[in-house]
């Protein structure tokens, strides 16, 4: 299982291309075809469609241009944000007759199409919230576009409401099949979360699901905001961290803020594994770190945007796993959540 694409309702999916080209450095793609709903992308007049690639990151970008689009009654009820996350699957049948047996909502049942002599088959399951799961089987795959700054998506967040966050771990192992990997007991002096980071079987995808563990807590805000559950932040994959977030500053794109007293106490840590200069230009992007103190080399570099739609929900997330570094280390988890709380407490104090 791989993500295929991540579909974004927005209100002007022509102006969110350029944005994703111009400061993302994503490319513009004319003919990748999609499965043929919930919009009949070709043809309907209603709804706007731009499709921008990196790497292997398909990102999909629909906007209304009538008041009878799916994406206009979408953003009645919703800010900005993902409404479904393809994935592309070995067997489409087992998994739909696993939904069905279990209880999931079929908003499409399977079906065909033939692109480019390409034959496949495609679902799509409601998740949860207004979020959907397109599920794509295909026999023949179309080449990635060459590497670009950003390279695959890392992982996707997923947040829950209060009591929702075991009916979510049954729902994606039950389904989707996939596994617990880790879980996380965020608590500051102001808020919490929980966490469970789900993993599918062949590794391919990273699914962190989150719920509030008080009732002031971010995560709660991105609920309200949202007005339900729904796709927080994706990560995006770079070769080269430190080289990306010096170009997407030069672009002005904004970062959360973290304070110097976060490295002052990361390079106390034993086994510290950075030189100075390599801890001062990473101090300089405000990079996070993180590592094992049993594999030291295996680092995780993570930085995370402001809100990109203007409230506070959705973000994007940049990441490096040196060394094969795997999973998510708990002091870069505390350290976003804790520059989220500050972002938080500045919105409490306008």
């Amino acid at each position: 299982m791989k993500i295929e694409h991540v579909h974004f309702y927005v209100e002007d999916a022509k102006a969110w291309r350029d944005w994703f080209v111009s400061t993302l450095g994503f490319e513009a793609v004319d003919d990748y075809m999609l499965p043929p709903y919930p919009l009949d992308y070709e043809n309907d007049n209603h709804t706007c469609t731009q499709v921008v690639k990196s790497g292997s990151i398909c990102f999909v970008l629909s906007s209304p241009l009538l008041p009878n689009s799916p994406v206009a009654e979408f953003l009645r009820h919703h800010p900005p944000g993902v409404a479904d996350v393809a994935f592309t699957v070995e067997d489409i049948q087992d998994i739909q007759e696993r939904a069905y047996n279990y209880g999931a909502k079929i908003l499409q049942p399977i079906s065909e199409y033939y692109w480019n002599g390409i034959y496949t088959q495609f679902t799509k399951i409601k998740a949860w919230g207004s979020l959907s799961h397109t599920l794509i089987e295909t026999h023949l795959r179309t080449a990635n576009h060459e590497p670009r700054t950003l390279v695959n998506i890392d992982h996707i967040v997923l947040n829950v409401p209060t009591g929702e966050l075991d009916n979510a771990v049954t729902w994606y192992e039950k389904i989707l099949d996939f596994q617990p990997q880790q879980s996380f007991n965020i608590q500051t002096e102001n808020s919490g979360l929980h966490s469970r980071v789900m993993i599918s079987r062949c590794g391919g995808v990273q699914l962190p699901i989150n719920q509030p563990a008080t009732g002031n807590s971010q995560i709660q805000e991105f609920l309200d905001f949202n007005q339900g559950a729904g796709i927080q932040h994706i990560a995006l994959s770079s070769s080269n961290l430190l080289e990306t977030i010096s170009l997407f500053r030069s672009r002005n794109l904004p970062f959360l803020v973290v304070p110097p007293t976060y490295y002052s106490k990361l390079v106390t840590r034993p086994g510290f594994p950075l030189s100075p200069s390599e801890i001062d230009s990473l101090t300089q992007q405000e990079i996070l770190v993180d590592f094992r103190e049993d594999n030291p080399g295996a680092l995780l570099l993570q930085i995370f945007t402001q809100p990109i739609f203007g409230q506070p929900t959705f973000f994007f997330e940049f990441i490096e796993r040196r060394n094969l570094a795997k999973g998510f280390g708990e002091g870069n988890f505390r350290a976003l959540f804790e520059a989220i709380e500050r972002e938080q407490l500045k919105r409490a104090l306008e």
